[in-house]
């Protein structure tokens, strides 16, 4: 289904509203975020989001409107496992708290643009060679499996070729310099150590993406609908962010429930032609999975933390 160029231009003006609306009462803050307040924010995103899902169901119709819920349901919960890493960035580099926001809204902004140029390259690829489709979902099925073996994602990141070549090609300053990406040393600008956090940010969810984007073509293959569910959910991540990341480690069964979704919609991807599975059916298996990882994985962990308190 095609859609109106003023509804793009709309889309996008409202997310450049909501995103200027966000920093400016942030750096009246000039703090960190409270769990509190990560909450309420995290719960305006997501009210946003439902809203604009209310306003495609208005002028799209019901079938597209689910078509965003799912992805966009795909592309939040999977948006979980980029907090997982960049807890382990954060606190691998020790970044004080108020410059991980910083770093945040600058590597969102960036995520922004690139997801945009990557889900363009995808739906153009999809339309043209329809057994790319096949390719994504064996794809999907390798990155479940990896997730199942605990070989997922990149640790030691002072060891990565990113962090290797900035190491190597750019000058940085030894130390923070409050939140800045960039400080003056003896007549020289210098790049901080708070710019190779931001650039190894950046990298890992473009390592993401290529693993997220893919799995909403097994629920539409409308650019539309592929995109505006992709930023919304990328535009509740700073705030979700500052919401579970220090209770990420109670969610020890949720990459189990991430990696069931993406073996699901790797199959479903796979078998589309012969055996279609609807989207309704498609929506509900997914909060079916993730409702369960994240219930027992509360539970045991609120079971460990009494037993741990008895002691």
């Amino acid at each position: 289904m095609s859609t109106s160029i003023w509804f793009w231009i709309a889309f996008n003006g409202g997310v450049f509203i909501a995103l200027i609306v966000d920093l400016v009462s942030f750096k009246r803050r000039d703090r960190a975020l409270s769990m509190r307040a990560a909450a309420q924010r995290s719960a305006i995103w997501m009210v946003l989001s439902l809203l604009f899902n209310l306003l495609v169901w208005k002028l799209r119709g019901p079938d597209s409107a689910l078509d965003f819920l799912t992805c966009y349901l795909i592309e939040y919960s999977l948006s979980v496992d980029n907090i997982f890493i960049f807890v382990l960035i954060f606190t691998y580099f020790r970044v004080p708290p108020i410059a991980q926001h910083r770093v945040l809204v600058w590597g969102i902004l960036g995520a922004l643009i690139m997801r945009g140029v990557m889900i363009w390259l995808g739906v153009t690829l999809v339309a043209r060679f329809h057994f790319v489709l096949y390719l994504f979902g064996v794809f999907l099925l390798i990155t479940a499996i990896r997730m199942f073996s605990g070989k997922y994602g990149q640790r030691d990141f002072e060891k990565s070729f990113i962090m290797r070549c900035c190491r190597k090609w750019i000058w940085v300053t030894p130390d923070f310099r409050e939140a800045n990406f960039m400080a003056k040393i003896d007549s020289r600008w210098m790049f901080t150590p708070l710019a190779l956090v931001l650039i190894l940010i950046d990298v890992m969810d473009l390592v993401f993406a290529v693993d997220s984007i893919p799995a909403v073509f097994a629920i539409t293959r409308d650019a539309f609908i592929v995109y505006t569910s992709n930023i919304c959910a990328i535009l509740g991540l700073r705030s979700l962010y500052f919401l579970l990341a220090n209770l990420i480690n109670r969610f020890i069964y949720l990459k189990a429930g991430l990696a069931l979704v993406l073996a699901f919609v790797g199959i479903k991807m796979i078998v589309a032609d012969y055996f279609p599975v609807p989207t309704p059916i498609s929506l509900a298996l997914i909060v079916f999975i993730l409702a369960v990882t994240i219930t027992i994985s509360m539970i045991v962990t609120q079971n460990r933390t009494a037993a741990e308190n008895r002691k």
